[in-house]
């Protein structure tokens, strides 16, 4: 009898301990929902009792999964693991000073990972997605915070936690890419992570990913890859044919490239998608005016009279295509400085070339020399209105007085030759006095 009344004690001893130990993780999980309940709740921000009273519970709780976590009898429990994870995380992502915050980031990363190995059966997902979501949220205060202090570097790591706990969160990727870009800047080595990032994000439903194609884009240019570039953005440009900075900056990195003859129809279909766009008609015109140099340039070394004239005829068709068109980005803006100087140098180069190939015949052709003059003289006459203006509106350009002070060194004028000369003295002592840095390409 005594035997059976000892063995029912030990017995009850038994229970009555091991039902201390589940209610220490039992009394974990209440104070963690209560603390889950509180924290998000709409009023808890307004209401200095709520807080204090959710700051209570998540303290307790984490005294409680400490106890359970050091019991042998429950240590082992994927709950155990779960709960202490989101435990730990919901106090990492509360505190905010970093000796403190990342001991218990640090806790609260092992428990998940330790819970997802034992949770096979996936009994306590929705714990360990509270518990990612705290680190992630950990991560994510971290990065902005290290962001605006200018450390872009340490933000990348941190945004990077952040992207590995959700891989699909578009803000996580985006601000990943942004933050490797801007740790380019001082250590190149983040310009592969930045790229990476903004690829993925492409290839989601983030709504602003008519900007990210631009940023990729301008990222393949620091990183001199032009061929991505203009690959990237002909993409862009696809999904987004209205999108006129995509648009602007493909026809920009096109010319950049020299890549005059294949940009020409994307200028002419961004202008039909945006026909009051000045700075497009600009391009375009700058297109003719390279297509017409490089012809020009050709036409100087040309060995034989046929490709000489073949040239030079191709060069003077596109100076006037390329007249044409800053016409029309000069109608839209009369004051827009590039537009005028460009004009102004489409029309007085064929008037230089004339002029110049008219002193350099024989002495015996006076009249087809009068009549080319004469030639020069009316292309020089056209030109000025725009060399002047563009004096005005800059008058501190290199280009724009070289423009105009060829213009009084070619034009023929007898009775006004001396003030002329005088004139065009006046405009070299300008572009003399001017620093090298204020010459206008």
């Amino acid at each position: 009898m005594k035997i059976k009344l000892l063995m029912a004690g030990l017995l009850g001893l038994i229970s009555a301990t091991t039902f201390a130990q589940k209610g220490e993780l039992k009394n974990a999980q209440e104070s963690y929902d209560n603390y889950t309940v509180e924290s998000n709740s709409a009023a808890a921000k307004l209401s200095p009792a709520i807080m204090t009273k959710a700051t209570t519970d998540i303290n307790d709780a984490k005294t409680a999964i400490d106890k359970a976590a050091a019991n042998e009898k429950t240590s082992a429990l994927p709950l155990t693991f779960a709960l202490k994870g989101a435990i730990y995380g919901a106090l990492a992502a509360r505190d905010t000073v970093p000796a403190t915050s990342a001991p218990l980031l640090a806790t609260a990363q092992d428990a998940i990972k330790k819970a997802k190995e034992l949770d096979t059966k996936g009994e306590n997902k929705k714990l360990i997605d509270q518990a990612n979501f705290s680190v992630a949220q950990y991560n994510s205060t971290l990065g902005v915070k290290e962001y605006q202090s200018g450390k872009y570097d340490a933000a990348y790591k941190a945004f990077d936690a952040y992207r590995q706990v959700f891989p699909d969160d578009t803000t996580a990727i985006y601000y990943t890419a942004l933050a490797a870009s801007n740790a380019g800047g001082t250590d190149p080595k983040y310009y592969p992570f930045a790229i990476s990032n903004y690829k993925t994000l492409l290839t989601t439903k983030y709504s602003a990913n008519a900007k990210i194609y631009r940023y990729l884009a301008i990222l393949y240019i620091v990183n001199k890859d032009t061929t991505n570039a203009l690959k990237t953005l002909g993409e862009g440009v696809a999904k987004y044919p209205a999108n006129s900075d995509l648009r602007e900056l493909e026809i920009r990195i096109g010319l950049q490239a020299g890549k005059e003859n294949e940009i020409l129809g994307k200028i002419q279909a961004a202008i039909a998608n945006d026909p009051q766009n000045k700075l497009l008609y600009y391009y375009e015109g700058l297109t003719y005016s390279r297509i017409a140099d490089a012809s020009d340039n050709k036409s100087a070394k040309a060995k034989d009279d046929a490709s000489k004239n073949a040239l030079n005829k191709a060069a003077l068709d596109n100076y006037a295509k390329a007249a044409d068109i800053y016409k029309k980005a000069v109608a839209i803006d009369p004051d827009y400085f590039e537009a005028n100087l460009n004009l102004g140098y489409s029309l007085i180069k064929p008037a230089i070339d004339t002029y110049n190939e008219a002193r350099n015949l024989p002495a015996a052709q006076q009249k087809q020399y009068e009549a080319m003059r004469a030639k020069a003289d009316a292309q020089f006459d056209v030109a000025k209105p725009y060399l002047q203006k563009a004096v005005d509106l800059d008058p501190k350009s290199s280009d724009a007085l070289s423009n105009l002070r060829n213009y009084y060194r070619g034009k023929f004028d007898p009775a006004h030759a001396a003030d002329n000369k005088a004139k065009a003295d006046d405009l070299k002592k300008q572009i003399d006095a001017l620093p090298a840095t204020t010459t206008k390409n």
